[in-house]
């Protein structure tokens, strides 16, 4: 742009040399170094004709200046007269000026007097080279002798070559007729207003050359001192401005031109009268001199149209630049805009609906950009053009460019980014969801199985199918996929979700781990073989006293409540000696060698079966007896049972380490869950089951144990 802008300062001092040049030629051509008047200031004294410059020429070339006969000559004031002969003598080229004038002085029909008077006045201000001098003296006898004593007498006062002639013959002898004008005797096609007319034409025509040049001059100079605006409005004003400016100058011109070609005409019709007529020097030099000035203003025409060219190109590519300059920054603003939107558009989603409908905010503000992307890129592709067009700006226009494309490639790769990171963690979450709910479903079929159906073989066999079925469901569901998706993701997640899929994909291990715990238990279970027993009646002498079992202890932070319960149910967690050790075997026989077998089994519940093979007739107090035994071991089961529930799923409801293992539906609602259940525990733990152990050798008090607690 710097170096645009020196070459378009050197076109404004090329464009004032050559029209400063026009200017000095003009000079010239006119020869106002030693012709300070023009015709129309001296109009009227040239209108006199007490002196003309009727074109001829002596035989030397030197310019004939002819006094004509004129009553009033004594009468003209000095300075018209000085005035008239200097503008004379100024006509001439500087070559015919240098060979001298030749002065006729015409005063025929006038006195002595009137010729010593010409003769002083001439020989005094004449301001040019004077060759000779030639008199035609009067033709009156008289005069003429006084006026040969008189030349004689005062010859060296005049100090110049003066020739007194008696007849135009005589005058003949020292010019040819062709170079005198009619009054003289010759053959010169004079006439004075005609004269008049064309120096006066000639020099306004000069003086209009002179003008537009200097019009010119001024416009550059203004140019030269004017700086391009930063704006649009003000660069088309501006250039309104100079092309009107311009459009002005060129009419200008053109009527220049049209002036100087029409006096070139009219100068050329001279030589058209006629066939022998041809123009004389004097009117030579005046088609030359009017063809020297076209030439000229041609000049000055080139020059200004040379610069027009160039700066009417400056401005126009400025009025570009500032267009483009103008869509970039408006361009620039939305995309940084719809930048900051995108940016502030997160690529975090917490749920599938969150994700979803992040993606379709990113699929709205996408459509939303694509507009104002396509703008910028034939924005810059406009730039590109007038780069190629080689604009003056280029080093301005090409960052620009750059920087629009820079910004539309940082919107679509940030867009692709955000879509791909959401794409991947939409994948995620509808995998975490699956595992969610896959493990909230197999949570609540473990939970649905009843206890006491599983109990046959034909229960087991149901809920181990169920089981089957249900473990099946997670390969057909690709649950596994979460982990790989994880896997193959983990670079673009951030940990947030990496943390909610690791949390899945524990709770998914934990579900399966409980689901194999209980599937093992089932195949057992499905497997026993029922044992027959023989039913015996009890004996007084052999009612069974179960042992209190122990409370079983509570489990770690990585074992489940609900594995627990489907492990304690089911004997999965013990081996088949310690299933044995669980079962407490009563066998006594009665006096009469009736057997009785009493049987406690742990494994559902710990419920007590009493089989009596064979009943025999009993005292009333060992019946009393037995029944009292089993209703305290029933409920020292229960309270057993209540304990578990109070440590295995009450406590750990509260265990941070198992929160993700509990469906959100149920988080912070334990008490929903259980109600008064720690007041049952409490009750039948101190309150109800020692009354019943009181009354273990009281039969008969056991039920005020009851009757106190009816409601009334």
């Amino acid at each position: 742009m710097l170096c645009w802008l020196r070459e378009d300062e050197m076109s404004v001092q090329e464009l004032l040399q050559r029209v400063q040049c026009v200017i000095t030629h003009v000079d010239e051509i006119m020869q106002q170094e030693i012709r300070p008047l023009l015709a129309v200031d001296i109009i009227e004294q040239l209108h006199r004709q007490f002196a003309l410059l009727s074109g001829g020429r002596g035989k030397d070339g030197a310019p004939i200046i002819t006094f004509p006969e004129y009553s009033g000559f004594s009468e003209v004031p000095e300075e018209d007269f000085l005035n008239v002969v200097t503008y004379l003598t100024s006509i001439p080229s500087l070559d015919a000026a240098s060979i001298g004038f030749v002065i006729i002085i015409d005063r025929r029909k006038d006195k002595w007097s009137s010729v010593k008077a010409s003769l002083s006045r001439i020989a005094g201000a004449f301001p040019g080279n004077l060759q000779l001098v030639l008199v035609l003296r009067p033709s009156r006898f008289f005069q003429r002798a006084i006026a040969d004593l008189g030349i004689k007498l005062h010859k060296d006062d005049f100090k110049m070559k003066i020739v007194m002639l008696n007849s135009l013959s005589d005058l003949h002898g020292y010019v040819d007729k062709g170079q005198l004008t009619r009054e003289l005797g010759g053959s010169l096609e004079y006439c004075h207003s005609q004269w008049i007319h064309h120096r006066t034409a000639i020099e306004n025509f000069a003086m209009t050359v002179k003008t537009t040049a200097q019009m010119l001059q001024k416009f550059g100079t203004d140019l030269a001192e004017t700086e391009l605006p930063n704006d649009v409005q003000c660069t088309k004003d501006l250039l309104t401005a100079h092309t009107d400016k311009h459009n002005n100058l060129k009419d200008e011109l053109k009527l220049a031109l049209r002036q100087g070609t029409t006096l070139f005409g009219c100068i050329k019709e001279q030589a058209a009268k006629s066939e022998n007529h041809e123009l004389n020097p004097d009117e030579m030099e005046n088609q030359t001199t009017v063809e020297r000035l076209l030439a000229q203003l041609d000049e000055t025409e080139n020059a200004f149209e040379q610069f027009w060219c160039k700066h009417h190109l400056k401005l126009e590519q400025c009025l570009q630049l500032r267009h483009f300059e103008q869509d970039f920054r408006e361009v620039k603003v939305s995309l940084d805009s719809l930048m900051e939107s995108l940016t502030s558009l997160s690529d975090i989603g917490d749920c599938v609906a969150r994700v979803e409908h992040l993606l379709k905010e990113l699929k709205t503000l996408e459509e939303k950009a694509q507009p104002t992307v396509e703008k910028a890129q034939l924005h810059a592709l406009h730039g590109d053009q007038l780069i190629q067009s080689n604009h003056y700006a280029v080093d301005s226009i090409r960052p620009k460019c750059v920087e629009l494309r820079r910004v539309c490639d940082d919107f679509s790769n940030e867009s692709k980014k955000k879509t791909d990171v959401l794409t991947k963690s939409l994948q995620i979450h509808m995998g975490i969801d699956k595992v969610n709910q896959w493990c909230e479903s197999g949570i609540y079929l473990l939970a649905s199985q009843a206890v006491d159906k599983c109990q046959s073989q034909e229960g087991a066999e149901s809920a181990l199918t169920d089981i089957e079925n249900f473990l099946d469901s997670a390969e057909k569901n690709q649950l596994t996929e979460l982990r790989n998706l994880h896997n193959q993701y983990e670079v673009v997640l951030s940990e947030e979700i990496k943390g909610s899929v690791l949390k899945a994909l524990k709770r998914l291990e934990d579900v399966q781990e409980m689901f194999e715990k209980r599937h093992v238990s089932l195949k057992r279970l499905s497997a026993k073989q029922t044992r027959p027993i023989q039913p015996v009646a009890p004996r007084p002498e052999s009612s069974p006293k179960r042992p209190s079992l122990k409370n079983t202890p509570r489990t770690t932070g990585s074992q489940q409540p609900l594995a627990r319960r489907a492990s304690d149910n089911s004997n999965s967690g013990k081996q088949p000696a310690e299933v044995d050790l669980n079962k407490k075997k009563n066998i006594r026989k009665t006096k009469g060698g009736i057997k009785i077998e009493v049987m406690h089994e742990e494994s559902q519940g710990g419920s007590t079966h009493v089989v009596v093979t064979n009943e025999t007739e009993e005292s009333l107090s060992n019946r009393r007896r037995h029944i009292m035994t089993e209703l305290i071991e029933t409920e020292r089961l229960y309270v057993e049972e209540l304990q578990s529930i109070m440590e295995g799923y009450f406590a750990e409801m509260n265990n941070a380490e198992l929160s993700h293992l509990i469906p959100p539906s149920l988080e912070n609602k334990r008490d929903v869950l259980f109600g008064n259940l720690p007041e049952i525990y409490e009750f039948h733990n101190r309150t109800f089951l020692m009354e019943l152990e009181n009354c273990a050798e009281k039969p008969e008090l056991v039920g005020t144990c009851f009757l106190k607690r009816v409601s009334p």
